[in-house]
């Protein structure tokens, strides 16, 4: 019974999603407070039957009901508890039910959180995340129904895709979800603004914390799929350009652009209809992701392999509201009144810049990423486009972007003084070139330029504790004043500073690894070694392991350095119960401070033989250690005061006057 009631409780969170998407418009538009209330009651109620669905899956998941299919062809009664419940969102149908819970919950946030928006901008925001939310509801009941029974039910499941299960799991896609799903907020306000012919500081100052959340999780979850590609699939890197890859970082190049522009519109009034652009492409370019994965045109690790129906529907849904939205705005974006001027050297210049070169980037990412699928749609030929075309479009456009980031807090709004802001800036300038000059002097071999590289991440967290230090006047007041400032800095400030900061650790971990990675490829018999970076590794032969639901063939490796043992490193291949033909690489890593390494265990060549593939990363986990301080920047920016408390609403405080 519990599949069946999963069922209903999804049936009735369509039934209030379709309620919320039309009595909240029609008490907009009639001003009608008792029927926009009730959108926020449909939001709370949608929540709750869509987190009662998602209960039920995860209850037949750990109680092994195989008579419902998706529990059948995802799990196995050996698997560990952990990839029981992570099972639930292993697969297409409970990864989408996963997706519109958090779609409601973002729905019930706003109707919770949003009291201080005027009545009738709440309704049509929360009527337009419930069109969202019915379109997928749709979706699900209709093609990807996660409670279908089979009779008679199997005593044993196929198992879950081994690949995935691992503790990763746990945790990426939630996240990964939070930040797509998440833009969706982004995409009700400016739909409604749309509506509405109105966007003002308001609403830019409601948009931007909804924006840097999404902004936030798709960090996070980017990181986490490239640390768990890097551990789990045994390939030695931390990014491969796939098209589901892509699908991810096509957002977030569009969510970063959005929450630079919304800045000038609540602190200038300008970039309005730029920035209401801006909010429909991200959650656009989320939706394709969506579609991409679940439509069957791809091939990858992270695509679901599904029948082309639903991807027909899903592509349905991205004409909808990719197609409805860029309609409406074409038709009311000249209603939404241009702010003020300002001169191209300023703040709001330096932040156009910074959109530009985001946006244009994003559409190289954009080109490659479709083209290889619309030639093969047309003409049936099959072509790769990999990193050399990334190399040449994507990097020569973030390159300059990330030597301008340093330069936009020393802008000042309206009117800028470049040379100014180069002063200030002397001190971080100084180190980066000192970085580059001791990396091209210590550094044997490489390319050219990858000490510049060095160079150019040590400029970005210099410029960020240069912004802190001219904020807070620090050397021109006395320590106690400077402090007293730094105090009442607002978070926001921090939280900019911290994530660009973050963003230069990252770029040092890309530069070093792409440089400087070394790699050997050998065959090995018991009591043979190879040197890699200074150690010498030797293979000491292999042992059978046996784990809850696996079999594992484990490899020892002795590192040694200058004749002294460091440590025995394990790496093993996997077969998985329910999925004995597939088996997986566990990686043996290491990380020292000057990077990892890292050593694979290969198929068995020869009788005593196997192939090993090592490396060694130089500083590769500053990647994922500035991704999280990126996340913990914009988290730090995400409970600066003024977007708790929200922006004054003017109308009323103008009636409270006249009383």
């Amino acid at each position: 019974m519990i599949a069946e009631f999963g069922h209903y409780a999804l049936l009735l969170a369509l039934a209030f999603a379709l309620y919320q998407m039309i009595a909240p418009l029609v008490g907009a538009a009639r001003y009608d407070a008792a029927l926009m209330r009730s959108g926020i009651g449909a939001a709370h109620a949608q929540f709750i039957f869509v987190l009662i669905a998602f209960m039920a899956l995860t209850a037949a998941y750990v109680g092994s009901d195989f008579s419902v299919r998706n529990v059948y062809e995802n799990s196995h009664t050996l698997k560990p508890l952990i990839y029981k419940i992570t099972g639930v969102w292993g697969n297409h149908e409970g990864s989408m039910l996963l997706w519109i819970l958090i779609l409601a919950a973002f729905g019930a946030a706003v109707a919770t959180f949003g009291r201080s928006l005027r009545p009738e901008f709440q309704a049509r925001v929360l009527a337009v995340q419930a069109s969202v939310g019915v379109a997928f509801l749709l979706f699900i009941i209709i093609t990807s129904n996660p409670f279908l029974r089979l009779d008679p039910a199997p005593f044993e499941g196929r198992g879950l895709n081994p690949i995935l299960q691992d503790p990763g799991l746990a945790i990426h896609p939630p996240l990964l979800y939070l930040g797509y799903v998440g833009l969706s907020m982004a995409f009700s306000f400016a739909i409604a603004a749309l509506m509405e012919g109105r966007v003002d500081a308001a609403w830019a100052r409601w948009v931007r914390p909804w924006t840097l959340a999404a902004w936030m999780f798709l960090t996070l979850g980017i990181a986490m799929g490239s640390w768990w590609a890097y551990y789990e699939l045994g390939w030695g890197g931390w990014w491969f350009w796939d098209p589901v890859e892509n699908a991810s970082l096509m957002p977030w190049l569009a969510a970063t652009a959005l929450l630079h522009s919304a800045i000038v519109v609540e602190k200038r009034d300008a970039l309005k209809v730029w920035t209401i652009l801006l909010a429909i492409l991200a959650f656009s370019l989320s939706l394709m992701g969506t579609f991409l994965v679940r439509s069957g045109v791809l091939t990858s690790v992270h695509a679901f392999a599904v029948d082309p129906a639903r991807g027909v529907f899903i592509l349905g849904i991205l004409a909808v509201f990719v197609g409805g939205s860029l309609t409406l705005f074409a038709w009311r974006a000249s209603a939404l009144k241009p702010g003020g001027i300002f001169a191209p050297i300023s703040r709001e210049g330096g932040l156009v810049v910074n959109n530009l070169l985001l946006v244009t980037a994003c559409a190289s990412v954009f080109v490659g990423t479709l083209y290889p699928l619309a030639l093969e749609a047309v003409t049936g030929d099959k072509i790769s486009v990999g990193a050399p075309f990334f190399n040449v479009t994507f990097v020569p456009l973030i390159l300059p972007l990330l030597v301008l980031v340093p330069f936009g807090p020393f802008l000042s709004w309206k009117r800028g003084d470049i040379l100014a802001a180069g002063q200030r800036l002397m001190v971080a300038a100084i180190l980066a070139l000192g970085a580059g000059a001791v990396g091209t002097a210590i550094i044997d071999g490489g390319p050219v330029l990858a000490p510049f590289g060095i160079g150019l991440g040590i400029w970005l967290i210099a410029g960020a504790v240069s912004e802190i230090a001219y904020r807070i006047k620090l050397f021109r007041n006395p320590l106690a004043k400077s402090l007293n400032r730094a105090w009442h800095l607002p978070r926001s400030v921090y939280g900019s500073a911290v994530a660009h900061a973050g963003l230069g650790v990252v770029v040092i971990g890309i530069v070093a690894i792409s440089s400087w990675r070394e790699e050997r490829i050998t065959v090995l018999k018991a009591g043979e070694q190879f040197s890699i970076a200074g150690f010498e590794v030797t293979f000491t032969g292999t042992r059978p392991v046996r784990g809850p639901n696996y079999s594992d063939t484990q490899g020892t490796f002795r590192v040694a350095r200058d004749n002294e043992t460091l440590m025995t490193l394990t790496a093993g291949k996997r077969k998985y119960a329910g999925a004995a033909t597939m088996t997986t690489s566990e990686a043996a890593i290491h990380g020292f401070w000057t990077g990892d390494l890292y050593i694979v265990l290969g198929d068995k060549n020869g009788e005593d033989g196997y192939t090993v593939r090592a490396y060694f990363n130089p500083l590769a986990r500053l990647i994922w250690i500035g991704s999280v301080i990126m996340f913990l920047g914009g988290g730090i920016s995400l409970f600066d005061r003024r977007y708790r408390v929200g922006a004054p609403r003017r109308a009323a405080a103008v009636r409270g006057a006249a009383a």
